[in-house]
């Protein structure tokens, strides 16, 4: 009995339970959102600051590091040109030189037996270039020392020379030694034509050849004084040659040599005498191997 109760009471429940979800809607909501943005603004007031000895560093302007660098390069440049300004317009210059040669005498030809001398030479020199044309003059003086290439001793062997000679004024003089061994004095005048390194050139030169020949002269009519007669004479020539700058202040040369001796005149103190009287035009040669350098800045 207590079943059938509690079995009906259940069912009336879930029938009611039923019923409610059949009457059950849904419903639609709407909702509307309103967005209000408000701005937040901070009003502040200035601060006044009295001055009261405030002290500022000196303000400095410093130039950017690129800007120093290209005024610095742009200064080397300018100074690079004005310097290749000055050493175009240069036009003076002067130097040394020195160097060896061969030497050949037609008056001494047999009795050298047409042996060439040898020697060696110093000098200085200075030139002036022309700035319209690629032309520079040169002036230049050199000392020059020739070894022997004879020796002639009467004391010693039979010679070309030995035997008695005489003066204008009759006086005898008896030959005792000779060589060709001398120094040489010359002045040139060159003109070069200067294309890039190479410098040829032609020229014309004043030299003096000094020669010294013993004789036995009189004393008291006596030939007992041993004196010396030396080349008085200046003699005449021209050259040509080429030069070639290897390096900025040094230059190399090649030249030709020539000149003609009238007579070979020898004098002392005391007497005048010419020797060689059956030629009195004599020529002599030299080739030169030389080096100069440029003092000049």
């Amino acid at each position: 009995m207590l079943l059938k109760k509690i079995i009906f009471l259940l069912f009336i429940i879930i029938a009611n339970f039923l019923l409610a979800q059949k009457k059950k809607k849904i419903d639609t909501v709407y909702v509307y959102e309103k967005v209000i943005v408000y701005d937040t603004v901070y009003v502040t007031k200035p601060i006044r600051l009295k001055q009261n000895g405030l002290l500022f560093s000196e303000l400095k302007v410093e130039q950017p590091k690129f800007i120093r660098n290209v005024y610095k390069k742009e200064i080397e440049k300018q100074t690079a040109i004005n310097k290749a300004i000055r050493k175009k317009i240069r036009t003076f210059e002067y130097g040394i030189e020195a160097g060896i040669g061969l030497k050949n005498s037609s008056w001494g030809k047999e009795i050298s037996n047409n042996k060439q001398q040898f020697g060696e030479n110093i000098g200085i020199w200075t030139s002036k270039r022309l700035t319209a044309v690629p032309l520079t003059f040169m002036f230049s003086a050199d000392i020059y020392y020739w070894n022997s290439s004879f020796d002639l001793d009467a004391n010693k062997e039979e010679t070309y020379l030995d035997g008695f000679y005489f003066t204008e004024d009759h006086q005898p003089l008896l030959f005792q030694k000779f060589n060709n061994k001398h120094f040489e004095y010359a002045i040139q005048l060159k003109l070069f034509y200067e294309w890039k390194n190479i410098r040829p050139y032609v020229g014309v030169l004043v030299n003096r050849n000094i020669y010294k020949m013993q004789f036995l002269v009189p004393k008291n009519n006596v030939l007992d004084k041993l004196d010396d007669f030396k080349t008085t004479q200046n003699n005449l020539g021209f050259s040509f040659g080429l030069q070639y700058r290897i390096f900025k202040r040094f230059l190399v040369s090649v030249d030709y040599q020539q000149y003609e001796m009238k007579n070979v005149s020898l004098k002392n103190s005391s007497f005048d005498f010419d020797i060689f009287k059956t030629n009195n035009t004599f020529a002599e040669r030299k080739i030169n191997l030389g080096i100069a350098y440029t003092i000049s800045k």
